[in-house]
């Protein structure tokens, strides 16, 4: 029988829109977009299950769920994606690749940029979970042969101890120090979402600014080179014409 380790205390350490299995599960299952019946997925064997709609904290609060507990090995990716935020394609390149300057590598989301994890947490995550995608599968049939599959394969707890997100001392954020985690709330989360968005659109203006007066300036100085050469060669002509 492979080898258990106790979760952190209060597991699961994230509230949130999940249905809870048993601890010892080695599968985490997320549904992405699709409203699927959960509770059948948990009673498949699965740790935990729920949606995850956004490629930003959504995500955050996954990898909070899952590197606290030692006994999750694989992390089964299903249902349908969700367009514009593609949390699906975002978590796996977050899995793959990691973040660079907070922004995940390789994601074609919206927002795709982890504020409240550390380098340590997610190298964590990729250490102690592998990803298995059968994403735009909402059979729970299949998804639920996918969990007894992954079961039959489970290495045992990862070695170390269950790490808990804390809160950089900074302040501010979805998770509390102490070893506490605390949601952002809804509201906070879109304003986030928007500043972003709007940090964002006045980068492409300034662009589009540069640009603008480049062919702004371009046209002004053809403009001038045009009028210079005109002069030479009407001035050569009348030149021509007074000689004759």
């Amino acid at each position: 029988m492979a080898e258990k380790k106790a979760p952190a205390a209060g597991w699961p350490v994230v509230q949130g829109d999940f249905h809870i299995g048993s601890a010892e599960s080695p599968v985490a299952v997320i549904t992405m977009g699709s409203h699927l019946d959960e509770q059948a997925i948990c009673n498949a064997g699965a740790a935990i299950c729920g949606s995850c709609k956004t490629e930003n904290l959504g995500l955050e609060k996954i990898i909070a769920n899952v590197i606290s507990n030692p006994n999750i090995r694989f992390i089964l990716t299903c249902g349908t994606e969700v367009k514009g935020h593609l949390s699906g394609q975002s978590f796996i390149a977050l899995h793959a690749n990691g973040v660079d300057g907070g922004k995940i590598i390789g994601s074609k989301g919206a927002i795709p940029f982890i504020e409240n994890l550390t380098s340590e947490h997610i190298s964590r995550f990729q250490a102690q979970v592998e990803v298995i995608d059968i994403m735009e599968s909402e059979d729970v049939g299949a998804i639920s042969a996918k969990i007894k599959e992954l079961i039959d394969k489970d290495p045992g707890a990862f070695a170390e101890a269950p790490m808990i997100v804390e809160l950089s001392d900074d302040g501010g954020g979805a998770f509390d120090s102490g070893g506490e985690v605390r949601p952002m709330s809804a509201e906070l989360a879109l304003i986030h979402a928007r500043i972003k968005i709007i940090q964002m659109m006045i980068t492409n203006i300034g662009y589009r600014n540069r640009f603008a007066a480049g062919v702004y300036g371009g046209k002004v100085e053809g403009l001038m080179i045009g009028l210079i050469v005109s002069f030479v060669i009407v001035g050569f002509i009348l030149m021509k014409l007074g000689g004759v």
